[in-house]
């Protein structure tokens, strides 16, 4: 009714529509004008509170100079108790420095005055814990605390802490040369039993070659003597060892250990929670706990990139380095800081100079220093690259800890950042004593693709020394878990086999230089384990087959890892061939996937390959290290290759096939299965893997006859169908019937095939 009383009366409807319109334009000038005063507001009041947080920051400030000046200014024992005024500035300083970090300045006086034997240990320990650094710390303030140490005036509870503090701060330090100057100092200090854990990790940080003193050598082994086979011990003198074995002459265990204990832990979220506030990217403000407990937020050693102190020679202005120009650095004959290294041309330039970072972990995300990693190959690096690693991973592991479930997503990423690292070195083996661990606790869910990706690194070594500690538990995984764990894991030890052929490929380029070799083990000795990993990987694939029925997916896995197991002999310079199982070989022949049975006649061609350079070999004796195949591999090739013709080709495997656990079976059995021309069943016409090309073929060669008849495919229509195979990519079929079966006459090809070998 509406629509029509309008249609009635357009000219009220259009003053009305104007009514409207006006109406509504004059709500939007008000609501603009609305909108500007309120941006204007908000303006305002963003500016209030930029002046208001300027004044709180000036006020902050403030507070703490007057803090700092107290403490400076103290020259006698001040109790604590009753005393509001050091209660007072000792908040403050607390306050302040896990919010935004101390100055050097401030780090200074607080050292000097918690060493000072002037307060009470209590008190001594809270500002120890509160020494975060906003920028570095001065190497000079390190030297006058290190003196008030000799002094003896402060405890051996706050002597510790100060170790503690200064192993987790070592990379802040600005310079180090004075410190040293300070070794012999600090070896002394090895008698104390209490302090000799963290005085061996100090002393493990300075040790240079000009360090290793044949008296200091013969300290740590009466040490040793007198105290056991302590892991901080060990460390110190594996070092001395790498830098001169001639001076070490006791057999240390040659397994990486967690050699030191966390040193870190007190000041690990308050380190992390400044570094992220100067990037930006932290909240406005984060609560943190220090003490024994555990904190709310951690630090997380591999969360950041290389973020060293600034190396100057003016250590009052730590910005001065970035003034340096590229002429006035490689004009000084001096060791060249890390932190100024950014150019690949800049590491060849001073690789001979370069100033390593003493906190390994510094390393993980700057390819330039992995660089130097690899074409150094200074042992002490890796040595002490090993221990770091291995001491995080045991530390942060989420299954280790309960607490530290929540971090899983950081530890996924850390594990990543080490497998990048082991690709670019090649490997290392900081995680394999991880790995063994580990795998035991794992649940094979958490972290997953990451610890997998690990398992491929774990260096070559005896296989009954890996049994125990990688298959055993990791079968009891597969075993048990889904499909594509399963095929991750076939996935992991294909890569796994391939790092140990391509490390004894260069291990046979470097053979003029046995102390560069990546390996340690003879050649027998890779021969036993290589082939101790495929029979490892034969048996859970058969398993796994029967558990999945033949799956597919995990089949093509199978075979993937067997394309490598093939051609170990010419493309590794491996004297090893392993054939496939039975439980692997048999269902890869009678598979219905037409991909499966391809690669496996891709694989079979690739073992005549490799077996046939093998026999000329020895027959015009030029064996390989003179190793030679036992005649049970020729004989168990053999078997298979009668069974793959007696199938495909000659249509009579199930009479032919010789091997024990093959598919011959008796005529009266076949009688049983009243299956019609049953001894076709399996030839690559009949083939269930192959029939849907045998269908298509038929379409297009006989598009009028809609009967299908297969028994059309013989004579020239076979060859026909072999090349139509070939072109639809079937190259591994092609490769196995050219190179394996001798096609006698050229009309009757269903008379024809036998097994050349």
């Amino acid at each position: 009714m509406h629509q029509t009383g309008t249609a009635k009366n357009p000219k009220q409807a259009f003053q009305v529509h104007r009514s409207s319109l006006s109406a509504w334009q004059i709500e939007e000038r008000t609501a603009g004008l609305k909108t500007a005063d309120l941006k204007s507001a908000q303006k305002h009041e963003k500016g209030k509170q930029q002046s208001a947080s300027v004044q709180a920051g000036n006020s902050t400030q403030d507070h703490l100079e007057q803090a700092l000046t107290y403490f400076e200014r103290i020259k006698d024992y001040i109790p604590l108790k009753k005393n509001e005024v050091l209660q007072k500035h000792l908040t403050t300083v607390e306050s302040i420095a896990l919010q935004r970090g101390l100055s050097p300045e401030g780090l200074d006086v607080l050292l000097n005055v918690a060493l000072s034997g002037h307060l009470a240990d209590t008190v001594n320990t809270r500002i120890l814990k509160c020494l975060i650094p906003a920028s570095v710390i001065a190497e000079s303030s390190v030297v006058s605390a290190v003196s008030r140490l000799c002094v003896g005036k402060c405890s051996g509870s706050t002597q510790l802490l100060f170790l503690r503090w200064l192993i987790a701060m070592f990379d802040f330090i600005d310079h180090k040369e004075k410190l040293h100057a300070l070794y012999g100092f600090f070896f002394c200090s090895l008698q104390d039993e209490k302090l000799c854990p963290y005085v061996c990790h100090l002393l493990y940080l300075l040790t240079r070659r000009e360090s290793v003193k044949p008296f200091r050598v013969r300290r740590l082994v009466d040490l040793q003597a007198k105290m056991g086979m302590q892991p901080h011990l060990q460390a110190l003198l594996s070092l001395y060892k790498l830098f001169c074995p001639e001076l070490v002459s006791i057999t240390l265990p040659a397994k990486m250990k967690t050699y030191f204990k966390n040193s870190e832990s007190l000041w690990k979220a308050a380190i992390n929670t400044i570094r992220r506030r100067n990037q930006g990217t932290s909240p406005t403000s984060q609560q943190l706990i220090l003490g024994t407990g555990h904190p709310q937020s951690r630090k997380r050693k591999w969360n950041t990139q290389l973020i060293l102190p600034a190396c100057s020679t003016d250590t009052n202005n730590p910005t001065r380095s970035k003034e340096i120009n590229h002429a006035d650095i490689l004009s000084h004959s001096e060791s060249f800081p890390v932190e100024q290294l950014h150019t690949f041309s800049q590491l060849l330039q001073n690789i001979h100079r370069l100033e390593f970072p003493s906190q390994m972990g510094s390393v993980l995300r700057n390819s330039l220093l992995l660089h130097y990693i690899n074409c150094v190959k200074d042992e002490s690096i890796y040595l002490r690259l090993y221990y770091w690693m291995g001491q995080t991973l045991q530390e942060e592991c989420t299954w280790y800890k309960l607490d530290n479930q929540q971090y899983e997503e950081e530890f996924k990423d850390f594990l990543d950042i080490v497998y990048k690292t082991e690709c670019f070195l090649q490997g290392f083996s900081s995680c394999e004593e991880f790995l063994y661990k580990s795998l035991p606790l794992w649940d094979g869910f958490c972290c997953r693709s990451q610890i997998l990706r690990l398992v491929s690194w774990i260096p070559l070594s005896s296989f009954s020394e890996m049994k125990p500690h990688l298959c055993e538990p990791l079968a009891q995984l597969f075993f048990t878990s889904s499909l594509y764990f399963k095929c991750s894991v076939l996935e992991s030890l294909k890569e796994l086999l391939q790092n140990w052929l391509n490390w004894h490929v260069i291990q046979l380029d470097m053979e003029s230089d046995p102390k560069i070799s990546p390996l340690n083990t003879t050649l027998s000795g890779l021969v036993n384990s290589v082939a101790e990993l495929i029979h490892f990987v034969g048996w859970i694939a058969t398993v796994a087959l029967r558990l999945e029925n033949n799956a597919t997916f995990l089949l093509y896995f199978i075979l993937d890892f067997y394309e490598t197991v093939c051609d170990v002999y010419l493309k590794y310079n491996l004297p090893l061939l392993v054939m496939p199982p039975p439980g692997v070989f048999y269902p890869a022949l009678l598979s219905m996937d037409a991909v499966s049975l391809n690669h496996l006649c891709y694989i079979m061609y690739r073992y005549r390959t490799n077996l046939v350079a093998a026999k000329e070999n020895e027959l015009i004796k030029k064996t390989i290290l003179q190793f030679k195949f036992s005649s049970q591999t020729y004989q168990e090739y053999n078997q298979y290759i009668m069974a793959m013709v007696g199938c495909l080709w000659t249509s009579n495997a199930f009479q032919k096939d010789i091997h024990p656990q093959g598919i011959r079976l008796d005529p009266e059995v076949l009688k049983k299965t009243k299956v019609q021309e049953v001894r076709n069943s399996f030839n690559i016409v009949h083939h269930p893997a192959l029939m849907g090309y045998a269908i298509l073929f038929l379409q297009q060669a006989w598009p009028e006859d809609k009967t299908l008849n297969f028994n059309l495919i013989k004579g020239r229509r076979w060859n026909w169908y072999l090349e139509y195979l070939y072109v639809q990519g079937l190259q591994g079929l092609k490769l196995f019937i050219e190179s394996s079966i001798n096609r006698v006459s050229q009309v009757s090809q269903t008379k024809s095939g036998n097994a050349q070998v």
